[in-house]
């Protein structure tokens, strides 16, 4: 990925390396692959990915993304607010192929101002914000029950919307700061003709985000609702979603995607996820660090949700209940921020591929950010806790 190869020819041969490496049996190694290819683990993503790529496709249609940013652009004027607030609010649909709806705003709103990398940098960045603390996406909420109750939802939202303005500051300061506000755009037409065009054009997205939330069903199928929504309410007929059944099917998105899951799996088999904790605890460093190095360097390894499952119990049995709450916070800070470097995170491969980038260039781009951001994460952890800078 480093080399700028494409993601497909290196999830292949990392898949192969590690396999010779740990040296996996070739039976245990066949039952690896196969279930990484087929489980529902991998179907869902790929289920989510061709409903939200149909889904796009029809608003694309009807021009509800070029829409949306002519709203904003009458509301606010200002091309900051497109890049970061747009890709933040529907980053609140837990689907990482919400950023491909997000890209094309992204593009038409920083235009040449920005190289392509940081362009995907910032599309995948603010993306994510919401990924930081909203209970509707999966690792929080397994996270949230993982502290048996020493942790609340509302707890976590308030101490964390501190964190999250800072993700907004840090994204401002690296690169948001160097996009123009003004989009050139002058309209004598009243403020609430914009609101409806908004209105209007994503209307379809905040249902999906709205049934989600209050029916707690499957991120696939709310989007299939909402495709049926949209075909009658658009009057779209059958001759003009025909093509869309084929050209949903992203075949270089999916198969990347695909891969990636296979090595994930792959990479669970090695056992050496198990073996952090162990080696981390031979270390001279105090109790926060051990751990945030554990969460950090897991959870690029591995992901998120494999982090918080495996280690979040041994957290809360090593913390007896005390000072529970900064140490959670830093450590979904730690979480979140390897998810954006992680090679196994699905969002990451899709918003390189879209942008036509290698991997590794994304990552490059992201990595000033969430180097801020740790520093952020630290001060914070100190401060909630009363602890002076000093180990």
């Amino acid at each position: 990925m480093w080399l700028g190869k494409t993601l497909m020819l290196a999830m292949v041969i990392t898949s192969v390396g590690t396999i010779l490496l740990y040296q996996i049996p070739a039976g245990v190694a066949w039952k690896t692959i196969w279930k990484g290819a087929t489980s529902w683990t991998t179907i869902q993503p790929l289920l989510v990915f061709y409903t939200i790529t149909f889904l796009q496709r029809m608003m694309e249609k009807r021009k509800d993304l070029s829409n949306c940013q002519i709203a904003m652009n009458g509301l606010f004027n200002n091309r900051r607010i497109n890049v970061s607030i747009v890709p933040f609010l529907l980053g609140c649909l837990p689907a990482a192929s919400t950023v491909l709806i997000c890209g094309p705003i992204v593009r038409d709103s920083v235009g040449n101002y920005l190289a392509a990398d940081e362009k995907a940098a910032i599309t995948s960045y603010f993306r994510h914000i919401s990924e930081s603390f909203l209970p509707t996406y999966t690792t929080i909420f397994i996270a949230l029950e993982l502290t048996n109750g020493a942790v609340s939802a509302s707890s976590f939202i308030l101490t964390m919307l501190p964190m999250v303005i800072l993700l907004f500051f840090t994204g401002y300061i690296i690169y948001l700061r160097k996009i123009p506000k003004d989009t050139g755009m002058k309209s004598d037409l009243p403020k609430r003709y914009y609101w409806e065009l908004l209105v209007k054009s994503v209307w379809c997205i905040a249902l999906a985000i709205a049934i989600i939330l209050i029916f707690h069903l499957p991120v696939y199928i709310a989007v299939f609702i909402c495709i049926t929504f949209n075909f009658f309410v658009n009057k779209f007929s059958f001759l003009e979603v025909q093509p869309f059944f084929r050209t949903a099917f992203e075949k270089r998105l999916m198969l990347s995607t695909w891969l990636v899951m296979i090595f994930k799996e792959i990479l669970g088999a090695t056992g050496v996820i198990n073996k952090l904790p162990q080696f981390f605890s031979l270390l001279p460093i105090p109790t926060y660090m051990l751990f945030s190095l554990i969460f950090f360097l897991g959870t690029v390894v591995a992901g998120s949700q494999a982090m918080i499952v495996l280690c979040m119990p041994m957290v809360m049995a090593s913390l007896n209940g005390g000072n529970v709450l900064p140490m959670f916070i830093l450590l979904m800070c730690m979480n979140y921020i390897a998810m954006q470097l992680s090679p196994v995170h699905i969002c990451l491969t899709m918003c390189a591929e879209d942008y036509r980038i290698s991997l590794g260039q994304l990552i490059i781009k992201t990595m000033p950010m969430v180097i801020v951001f740790s520093a952020f994460s630290f001060m914070y952890y100190f401060f909630l806790t009363g602890l002076s800078f000093k180990w």
